[in-house]
């Protein structure tokens, strides 16, 4: 039996419409499944309750305006509901996947990716010392960046891991892709502030694997596959309902 949470004016409130409502949310990347959370979601149920009841005590349902709102939102639903049917029988195999994988290579190539550490400063002379005591040897890089970076990657001894261009700030970005592998360069200034940057790997552009990205090339395949039968959806319908553009 399922469990009723609340009533308004008699009528029940279900868990399971909470339950609903935080499942959505969450696909969001919203959390709402806490108890505060669910009490502010059981709080929107109840007001469109309240709204419902109070629209149906004073006939809005037949509002001239209303209606023909409704009738908006009936014809998108159900043109929304022919294109489903439309594209609902098309279908991916692992060898269509595999086809357009094959005769499509290019889009599927890992770009050049390096692996680097960094110290982070707040000022270019603070930075400048740092980095003379490494070049001395009076400190390795990992500890310096334990001790002076003010960035989270100081517990990890100022590793960022592996990344592509375009994924840090142009400054840093520029830097690190014209190092070689073992160098060190700094002060480095970006909006953050003055890096020390180390370059550990450089990885060459690489083509990816089908095996790795086989649901992905699916994914591309199913969306084209539906885009073509939609194209002849529409095409077909053009010829029993002439369009005329004025």
């Amino acid at each position: 039996m399922e469990k009723i949470i609340a009533q308004v004016a008699g009528n029940p409130i279900y868990q399971a419409e909470v339950d609903e409502m935080v499942a959505a949310y969450a696909q969001r990347g919203q959390n709402y499944d806490n108890p505060q959370g669910r009490a502010a979601l059981l709080d929107q149920v109840i007001n469109k309750k309240l709204l419902l009841l109070d629209a149906q005590k004073n006939l809005l349902e037949h509002n001239a305006a209303f209606k023909a709102e409704l009738a908006k939102v009936k014809e998108e639903m159900l043109a929304n509901f022919n294109l489903q049917k439309a594209i609902e029988s098309v279908t991916v195999t692992d060898v269509d996947a595999e086809t357009y994988y094959n005769e499509n290579k290019e889009q599927f190539v890992k770009g050049e990716s390096v692996s680097a550490s960094h110290i982070l400063a707040d000022s270019e002379e603070k930075a400048k010392e740092i980095m003379a005591k490494i070049e001395a040897g009076e400190v390795s890089f990992e500890d310096a960046a334990r001790e002076n970076s003010s960035c989270p990657s100081s517990q990890q001894g100022g590793a960022l891991g592996e990344f592509t261009q375009g994924q840090m700030v142009p400054e840093f970005d520029q830097a690190v892709f014209s190092m070689e592998v073992g160098e060190l360069r700094g002060p480095v200034k970006t909006q953050f502030g003055f890096h020390i940057i180390k370059l550990t790997a450089k990885n060459e552009a690489e083509e990816m694997a089908f095996a790795d990205i086989k649901e992905q090339v699916k994914g591309l395949v199913l969306n084209e596959k539906r885009r073509k039968a939609y194209e002849s959806k529409i095409n077909q319908l053009k010829i029993l309902y002439p369009v005329d553009k004025m």
